[in-house]
């Protein structure tokens, strides 16, 4: 049953311009129209789809998008209009309703949106207005996520420079984007200069970093090493080249400090609101998360920033879909193959492995299960997904009853 009070609107979205399709109760159509996309267009779009509707206020219009996020969703939310969206997958398969040839174009996939909203609600996801602090916690988990990545590139083309002219210097240390590191191979650039470097030069620059793990007659006895042989030019071009990778490596590493400074802040100012709204279903949820072993800042902000809605409906088959732990069954007459899920959130996937992986170093249940599946012959992505999926469940568990992980029960449980 279609509401009749209500006019449905189809969007298609691209990067110049917006295809709109409107229709009335009865599936109708009542007019289509094009808007540029910037403010004038799409406050352009909202005042035509109020006029042309003849609706009173924006929530009279249901709207269909493909994708949840955006300044077209965040602009028509703002108007009062509710906004679902839908997967582009499942939109091409609604697409077939209308054409099996697999014509497409702009104006049709408006109306297809359109008419499945209508007719099959249930497939669109209605969207809820972000928290400015959830935002601003979702950039920021991306920021620090993009430096860790352009810090990983940066560093590997240093240890390609340095296996060139100077491997020693990789022996020290794994990290190659360590603060002492780099200041270690701007006082000692070559295998020359470590030949004439003094004791005590190096034993100040440890000292400065709080390096104990080896002294600095271990540090020169590696450095020191018989070095490679190589053309004339290779050392002076390689460390040239180094210069210019240290200078973006201290670059990305202060800002990715800055990046966790403000996701700690961010994650402390969730806790603030949560106790300032102490009927709302968000309370404790930030401690409830980063009670749960294998929890950390970049998981739990992750969590927090792009899986925000399910975890505000405790939905843990939403979270297990999101996060791809929850496999996928492909079962025909006597046949049945169960596959790792591909379709879905890469952030939250990556995430989720991350949190398996430690907390099966730190918690003994976690621990137990992931050896279990083991010696019945499930790989280690494998295994770590299982052990992704119980952490969901325990996670989702807590949110609703509101209690924190407690490490000492679960240890006696894992004893029983």
């Amino acid at each position: 049953m279609t509401d009749q009070r209500h006019c449905y609107a189809g969007v298609d979205w691209a990067s110049e311009s917006h295809h709109v399709f409107l229709t009335d109760g009865d599936g109708r159509k009542i007019d289509e129209r094009v808007f540029r996309h910037g403010g004038e267009g799409l406050a352009e779009m909202a005042a035509w789809l109020m006029a042309t509707s003849g609706a009173v206020e924006g929530d009279e219009i249901q709207v269909a998008i493909e994708v949840p996020y955006g300044p077209v969703v965040e602009t028509l939310m703002k108007r009062g209009f509710k906004v679902h969206a839908i997967n582009p997958k499942q939109m091409d398969r609604f697409r077939d309703r209308f054409t099996l040839a697999g014509a497409k174009d702009d104006s049709r996939d408006a109306e297809v949106m359109v008419s499945a909203l209508r007719t099959d609600p249930r497939c669109f996801r209605l969207l809820a207005v972000s928290d400015p602090v959830g935002i601003e916690l979702r950039e920021w988990s991306r920021i620090a996520e993009d430096l860790s990545a352009e810090r990983n590139r940066l560093t590997n083309r240093m240890r390609e420079q340095l296996w060139r002219y100077f491997p020693a210097l990789l022996e020290l240390e794994n990290d190659l984007g360590a603060g002492w590191l780099l200041d270690l191979w701007e006082t000692v650039p070559t295998p020359d200069k470590a030949a004439r470097i003094r004791e005590a030069t190096i034993a100040k620059l440890l000292k400065r970093h709080r390096i104990r793990r080896f002294d600095a007659a271990r540090v020169l006895d590696i450095l020191r090493q018989p070095p490679l042989k190589v053309a004339a030019g290779t050392t002076e071009s390689a460390s040239a080249h180094v210069t210019t990778l240290i200078a973006r490596i201290r670059l990305v590493n202060r800002q990715l400090k800055q990046a966790h400074h403000r996701l700690d802040g961010l994650t402390v100012s969730l806790i603030a609101t949560a106790e300032a709204e102490p009927g709302q279903k968000k309370q404790h949820d930030v401690e409830i998360l980063a009670s749960l072993p294998g929890v950390g800042r970049i998981v739990l902000a992750t969590l927090l920033a792009e899986a925000f809605d399910a975890l505000q409906r405790r939905d843990y088959a939403a979270l297990r879909s999101l996060t791809g732990v929850a496999p996928v069954t492909k079962r025909s007459g006597k046949s049945c193959i169960v596959v790792r899920r591909q379709a879905c959130h890469d952030r939250l996937a990556n995430a989720m492995y991350h949190w398996a992986r430690v907390a099966v170093q730190h918690d003994l249940r976690s621990r137990l299960k992931y050896a279990a599946l083991r010696s019945r012959g499930h790989s280690h992505g494998r295994a770590l997904r299982s052990v992704a999926d119980r952490l969901l469940a325990v996670a989702c568990a807590m949110l609703k009853t509101g209690t924190t992980f407690d490490p000492s029960l679960a240890a006696q449980k894992s004893a029983s």
